[in-house]
């Protein structure tokens, strides 16, 4: 099911509605709530499949950092393997280095001077050279990690938002772990950091206001139309619900009427905006639609989005647009934990709408790889090995077997 969403309008979208309502009450957008529009939810077996599929990047990319936060970068086996609940590893330690060999390198050092020799973990050569190139690519795409930060702030009720909250979601957008100190501060004319360095106290200010920043996703692909075409159009949501999925009558009406209506930046101030009108629900979706499009793999956990409530203007009931407005977002409950996701930057379970940034994850799978690569050649080595030594006992055996049998027939011919 497909809605057009790129077309030229020539009659006032207010006007086209009132004459629907007039004509059929039930196509007034104003008789029910929003909150009583519901929408059952249906898995989505490709999203989740893409979710899946990156789940052992994600937990090696976990293991990594845990041992990169620790002094020297080395850390005993034994008290990684005490964190394993925490890092949500289904093995031992033990069997995640075997598994990740090109990950990390183990050797034998005291914790004390006088203690007996324990196998620590550090980092190995070819992880480190991963580093590398990970700076590299962050220093060529600051730019664009600069303007992301900008978007998030300009978005934000007051342009001001919480250091915890930014480096709680700096993951989700890519941005490095040193971004507050090795990155900000070269930005005076964009950020400001406020308040002591405590915790829930400090918070980074929007200090100028860039206009080519305040250009949406969803505008921006717009201009790009009218570039391409010559033909101006609305800017608007992609909407497309996937095979086999129903709406009723009444929830097909109401998302066709909600999508005439004018397309509301995420980037405006709408402080005069009633919280439970159409038009701020245009806007919330559209914040939201930001957001996804402006994160690494065009989704987000729910919770995380949820920390943003008052800055972005969230109602409490928020986690139901997503399900309301199931042919732009997708809600994956893979893993037990809700994930908010973009379907068009999807193309069945692959990501087609790729952030400049993800080559960090391909040169970090690129080098897991490699690894396991390694791993099964070393297991392919190690059956023949055996084999062979089973062969070889089995000649053994038979020249045994061949000898004592002509013994017995000495000993029969000389009796």
């Amino acid at each position: 099911m497909l809605f057009k969403t790129y077309s030229i309008y020539t009659t006032s979208t207010k006007h086209l509605l009132h004459r629907k309502s007039i004509i059929n009450p039930a196509f007034n957008l104003h008789t029910k709530p929003i909150s009583s529009l519901k929408v059952v939810w249906r898995r989505d077996p490709q999203l989740d499949h893409a979710i899946e599929r990156d789940k052992p990047y994600k937990i090696c990319s976990k293991v990594v950092k845990e041992v990169l936060n620790e002094p020297g970068q080395v850390i005993p086996l034994r008290y990684l393997e005490n964190r394993r609940e925490r890092l949500r590893l289904n093995v031992r330690i033990s069997t995640f280095l075997n598994k990740n060999p090109a990950l990390f390198d183990v050797y034998q050092d005291r914790i004390k001077p006088k203690s007996e020799p324990v196998r620590f973990v550090r980092v190995s050569h070819r992880l480190r050279n991963f580093l590398e190139e990970e700076k590299r690519i962050v220093l060529e795409n600051e730019g664009w990690i600069v303007s992301k930060l900008c978007k998030l702030l300009m978005m934000a009720k007051d342009k001001v938002l919480s250091v915890d909250k930014l480096v709680h979601v700096k993951r989700e957008f890519g941005f490095p772990n040193d971004f507050l100190v090795n990155l900000v501060p070269n930005y005076p004319n964009y950020f400001r950091l406020i308040g002591p360095p405590e915790e829930g106290k400090s918070f980074l200010e929007l200090v100028e206001w860039n206009p080519e920043f305040a250009k949406s996703i969803i505008e921006q692909r717009a201009e790009d139309e009218f570039r391409l075409t010559g033909i101006r159009i609305r800017p608007n949501f992609y909407y497309k619900l996937p095979p086999g999925f129903f709406l009723r009558k009444e929830m097909r009406e109401w998302i066709r009427d909600w999508l005439e209506l004018d397309y509301i930046s995420p980037y405006v101030d709408v402080s005069h905006l009633d919280q439970a009108s159409q038009e701020m629900e245009k806007r919330t979706v559209g914040v939201f639609h930001e957001l996804l499009s402006l994160s690494l793999f065009k989704r987000i956990p729910v919770p995380i989005l949820g920390k943003f409530s008052d800055e972005y203007r969230f109602s409490n009931a928020f986690s139901s647009v997503f399900t309301r407005h199931s042919g732009i977002f997708y809600m994956s409950l893979k893993g037990g934990i809700k994930t908010a996701m973009l379907r068009e930057a999807y193309k069945d379970s692959e990501l087609i709408q790729r952030d400049p940034l993800l080559e960090i994850k391909d040169k970090f799978i690129q080098l897991l790889e490699e690894g396991w690569q390694e791993r099964q050649e070393q297991l392919r080595s190690q059956r023949e090995e055996v084999k062979k030594n089973r062969v070889m006992m089995a000649l053994g055996d038979g020249d045994t077997d061949g000898q004592e049998s002509s013994r017995e027939l000495d000993g029969q011919e000389v009796k």
